[in-house]
């Protein structure tokens, strides 16, 4: 008997229940009831419903721990900093239209100066809140102590439930880019016969532009996925995995913008030759060859980076190098036949050798052993750097050993 496969609207309820969005919903709201149930548990009564916490747990609460540790200290500060600011005008005015922009003025300057960076409204709207309350003096200690648990609360919720990795996400991210540049070389290949017109030309060339846009939103979610690495008690190799990535990335971000330039040499191949052919048959045909090849080799490579290596490496990597032996094979072809095709026809001569340039600049970018060096080189560059960090840290604490003997004889 066949499998019942479920319906489409629950596999689509499950997949969006592993998305960040939906955890992080999940999440939040959770750390949000637990620090109201805590504040209405130490508050002493009778007092107003302790919004204040689930309010504050709710933005400490982020989707990777690194997130949360980070801002959580400046959300704390620019709230506390609001609530004393009411306080203090509290004390000397009343509510009005003028001390509330007073008010918001103060707090908008010194949350620069106590520099809680992009929390900086959050000190006017703390202060708003409170300064809007009767009884503030009371009202505001009691919302510094809410503060302080929700971001309690906040904090403890991701130490003990440790956040997702969001390595997966990033990485098909990652394979959607390589997937969309392979795409492109194939609809190269397919147009580089008969005469091309100029507008299809043009289009192609603006499509290679959009990739700009789709390599931010790949960065958003590898950055997002950097940070759920670090600090995240599950992983046991963050480092590993963000060169790996972050420099994968970097490379099919040099080899998008080398394939914006080899579609504008195109473009301009099309202007030049409006009533004839882009190529002769044979040029083009081994253009075809080279382009199919070049799409296999980005997307083969976009799968080795987002490849675990416990899973099919090796496999990804045997790939990637056969794809980029036949590009090099079928690149040497058509310089010969460009070769030739020039010595009987030198019009945009400069053209095609602007190609055959770009076709190997995105080879090279590729190629596996630059990548085994530059992966080696970063991983140096970052064990150097935290060496560094060992270092100073380890010299601050032989200077307090030193300092404490030196203290304790002074007051002998």
């Amino acid at each position: 008997m066949p499998a019942v496969s479920p319906p489409a609207p629950v596999v689509k309820l499950v997949k969006r229940t592993t998305e960040p969005a939906a955890t992080q919903t999940l999440r939040s709201t959770a750390a949000a009831v637990i620090a109201f149930a805590v504040a209405e548990w130490v508050l002493p009564d009778p007092h107003p419903s302790p919004l204040t916490a689930p309010l504050t747990a709710l933005l400490v609460v982020q989707v990777t721990l690194y997130a949360t540790l980070t801002t959580g200290i400046r959300r704390v500060n620019a709230v506390v900093v609001g609530v004393l600011i009411a306080s203090a005008f509290s004390s000397l005015v009343g509510l009005s239209w003028w001390s509330l922009g007073l008010t918001i003025f103060s707090a908008l300057l010194i949350g620069r100066v106590v520099r809680v960076n992009e929390f900086v409204p959050e000190v006017a709207i703390s202060a708003m809140l409170v300064l809007g309350v009767a009884q503030v003096a009371n009202t505001a200690w009691e919302r510094v102590l809410e503060t302080l648990i929700g971001a309690g609360v906040g904090l403890l919720f991701n130490l003990l439930f440790a956040p997702p990795v969001w390595v997966e996400s990033a990485g098909a991210s990652i394979g959607g880019l390589g997937q969309r540049m392979g795409s492109m070389f194939r609809a190269l290949g397919d147009e580089v016969s008969g005469n091309h017109p100029v507008g299809e030309a043009a289009a192609r060339l603006h499509e290679a532009r959009r990739l700009d846009h789709d390599i931010v939103e790949v960065d958003a979610s590898l950055r997002q996925a950097e940070d759920s690495l670090t600090l995240n008690p599950r992983v046991r190799q963050g480092l590993l995995y963000r060169v790996v990535l972050r420099t994968g990335l970097d490379t099919l971000e040099i080899c998008a913008v080398v394939l914006r330039v080899l579609t504008r040499t195109l473009t301009d191949l099309a202007k030049a030759r409006q009533d004839e052919s882009l190529f002769p048959e044979d040029v083009a045909a081994c253009l075809r060859e080279l382009f199919t090849h070049m799409s296999d080799a980005i997307e083969g490579f976009a799968e080795l980076i987002t490849t675990s290596i416990a899973e099919s490496g090796e496999e990804a990597e045997d790939r990637l190098a056969d794809a980029l032996a036949h590009s090099r094979r079928a690149r040497d072809r058509v310089a010969d036949l460009l070769l030739e095709d020039v010595q009987e026809h030198p019009r945009q001569w400069q053209l095609h050798g602007a190609l055959l340039a770009e076709v190997d600049r995105i080879l090279d970018e590729l190629d596996i052993d630059k990548r085994t060096e530059r992966l080696a080189e970063e991983l140096d560059r970052r064990s150097a750097e935290m060496h560094e960090h060992h270092r100073r840290l380890r010299a601050l604490s032989r200077r307090l050993r030193g300092a404490a003997p030196s203290r304790i004889r002074a007051g002998d």
